[in-house]
């Protein structure tokens, strides 16, 4: 809710694509930030302490923004700088409590052994559930309801997610100090170099997803006339599709390994992201970014696997944090471009990203069969 339902809550409140695109680039530009700490506080303090904290401020900081946009004229300067404001920290403190929920996946995956990547689906699955749900009720809550009843609903699910995590017991796993957290992740990713060049090729196939998720409010709520309700279910249709796509990648890599499977699944996103370039009607977008995040979803069980195989357990979250830090830093940069070209332009920069993604992804998976297979730790 809080990725996709805030620059829906942007262009409902301000009616400006620009600031559409500004409000997803000031959405990722904190969440990058965070992960200067975010992964060595999760180290030092803990998983549980660490995402009760993140998901109780959320809560607090979407029930704040509400009551202000509640007493405040639609269109006026200070509803701007609020939802600005807004999309800020949720982007931070969303990232604290996902580097937390992320390392505790991460043990879970070790004391799996051999059937780690059967946990990752799992995971994948559940946040891909939560992904199926949360863009369309954004969109029904915004449209129906307003921006009080789409925040309220986003601060209970924050609410809930502390009171749930209450319950979760966990020893820190290192006393590295705060300032070494980032060289220390940095140096491991550069000691592995399997998961050194998966991350390189998901960085370019993210660029051309961080292009789309920016662009897709203006394109179906402008360009293409349909309202935000069908803009949120472009994402959820593409969360379907990728639920499926994780639940067939677990069986695939029990067949066929790790590499084989992302590399159809590479193909398969950077095929959907080609199409969707040429596509110019709301169907087809919905129906080929559905396909683009299947092959994601694939690819991203082969990342998370990889990452519970490699990363040595005490550096863990620091490495985590460089790795997300990567794959995490073309979209702000997607949100400026498309807070600075017209929106008749944006299939162009769409077509450009579609053809960096398959050379990026290409190019990876070349190298990837070079290496050695990525090693297998006992149950």
């Amino acid at each position: 809710m809080a990725t996709y339902g805030i620059p829906l809550l942007v262009l409902a409140t301000t009616g400006s694509a620009a600031l559409t695109g500004l409000a997803f680039a000031l959405e990722w530009v904190p969440r990058i930030a965070a992960f200067t700490v975010a992964g060595t506080l999760v180290d030092r303090h803990g998983t549980a302490r660490v995402f009760r904290a993140a998901c109780l401020a959320r809560a607090l900081t979407v029930l704040a923004a509400a009551g202000v946009l509640a007493t405040l004229d639609a269109g006026s300067p200070a509803v701007t700088a609020t939802v600005m404001l807004l999309a800020a920290s949720t982007g931070i403190l969303t990232e604290f409590s996902y580097v937390a929920a992320e390392t505790a996946g991460g043990a879970a995956s070790r004391s799996a052994g051999s059937q780690a990547h059967r946990v990752q689906s799992v995971l994948l699955g559940i946040d891909q559930t939560a992904m199926l749900t949360g863009p369309l009720v954004s969109g029904l809550l915004l449209e129906h309801g307003g921006p009080t009843a789409m925040l309220g609903t986003l601060a209970a699910f924050s609410l809930l997610a502390t009171a749930l995590g209450s319950g979760t017991r966990n020893a820190p796993t290192s006393a590295a100090p705060a300032q070494g957290g980032l060289r220390t992740g940095w140096a491991t990713l550069r000691s592995l170099p399997a998961l050194a060049w998966l991350v390189a090729g998901l960085v370019v196939s993210n660029t051309a997803i961080a292009l789309l998720q920016a662009a897709m409010p203006v394109i179906v709520v402008t360009e293409l006339g349909h309202s935000s309700t069908d803009a949120g279910l472009i994402w959820s249709a593409a969360a379907a599709a990728s639920l499926l796509a994780i639940t067939a990648a677990r069986r695939a890599i029990d067949r066929w390994d790790l590499w084989p499977v992302g590399a159809a699944a590479a193909a398969l996103a950077a095929g959907a992201t080609l199409a969707v370039a040429q596509a110019d009607t709301y169907r087809g977008y919905l129906l080929l970014i559905a396909i683009l995040m299947a092959g994601e979803g694939g690819l991203t069980v082969v990342l998370r696997t990889l990452r519970s195989h490699l990363i040595p357990p005490d550096v863990f979250g620091s490495t985590l944090a460089v790795t997300i830090l990567l794959l995490l830093l073309p979209f702000p940069a997607a949100g400026l471009l498309v807070a600075a070209i017209p929106p008749a332009q944006l299939g162009h920069a769409v077509t450009a990203a579609a053809l960096l993604q398959a050379a990026g992804l290409a190019a990876a998976f070349i190298r990837l069969r070079t290496l050695p297979a990525p090693p297998t730790p006992a149950p």
